[in-house]
């Protein structure tokens, strides 16, 4: 268990109630780990290279719409697919991911089962990490496993806090992953037919060109929540504060006119493998 960090506070209010995945992301609710995601507004202007969107605004909507190439709209609709599968205990592949990521987290340590008190040691709220995938489904244990295979380094210093003053009261390692999931899904309106903010067409052009751009930047997003976490000496009531900062720093980096590429922002250096 040595240079393990233990959270020592209850994190139920993480993530609040919720009946369906869908219902969850449609929603600002009152959980107070999940409102500092979705009420944000977003950054209103456009970058250079995104020549392939055509933004419309229509007379009633406050809101421009762009249009899509066909590459633009079969890349969003599969990731709404990945959105749209919830996490299922019953189901084999979930397993199999779930299992996978404990062993890539702690590959020292054998798992007893997928219900297990060892769950806690990766920040999650109970024994069983399937009640806390109801905020982010299935594809937010797919960011986590891309984290932790693609940028080993970086996942394990923020499993195991190794960076920085930390505080005594710590925000809980595996379901600020998953709010970070579900924080992703509000910024980008990676649920609406076509995006409606500049941030959301501009991320388009990413994932038309990288499929795995989703992961990536919930890799970047990830650190970067960390790295605002500890310039801001934060404490575990300070996480609204974290996620906010974390949120506008990323919108403006999105929007960035030089930006071509996800591994092009600033916050991309934050990552080591």
């Amino acid at each position: 268990m040595s240079g393990r960090i233990h959270f020592n506070c209850k994190v139920s209010t993480f993530l609040g109630p919720s009946s369906s995945v869908r219902s969850e992301r449609n929603m600002c609710p009152n959980s107070s780990f999940a409102e500092a995601q979705i009420c944000l507004g977003s950054a209103a202007w456009l970058g250079r290279g995104l020549s392939c969107v055509c933004a419309q605004r229509r007379e009633s909507d406050a809101r421009p719409s762009f249009d899509l190439t066909p590459a633009q709209e079969e890349c969003l609709q599969r990731l709404q697919s990945r959105i749209d599968v919830a996490y299922d205990s019953s189901t084999l592949e979930h397993q199999e991911a779930l299992r996978a990521l404990w062993h890539t987290a702690f590959p020292e340590e054998e798992l007893c089962g997928l219900i297990s008190e060892q769950w806690k040691e990766m920040g999650w709220q109970g024994k069983d990490p399937s009640t806390d995938f109801r905020g982010g489904g299935f594809i937010s244990l797919e960011n986590l496993l891309f984290f932790a295979r693609n940028f080993p380094k970086s996942f394990q210093d923020l499993l195991r806090k190794r960076e920085g003053d930390r505080s005594m009261w710590e925000y809980p390692f595996a379901v600020a992953g998953v709010n970070i999931t579900f924080m992703l899904i509000q910024m980008l309106d990676l649920e609406a037919v076509k995006p409606r903010t500049f941030v959301g067409a501009t991320f388009l052009k990413f994932l038309s060109e990288n499929e795995h751009a989703f992961d990536l930047l919930y890799c970047i997003t990830f650190k970067l929540m960390d790295h605002q976490w500890l310039a801001m000496r934060a404490s575990y009531m300070d996480f609204n504060a974290v996620m906010k900062s974390t949120r506008r720093q990323l919108e403006s980096e999105l929007l960035l006119e030089e930006i071509t590429r996800l591994e092009e922002l600033p916050s991309y250096k934050l990552l080591t493998r």
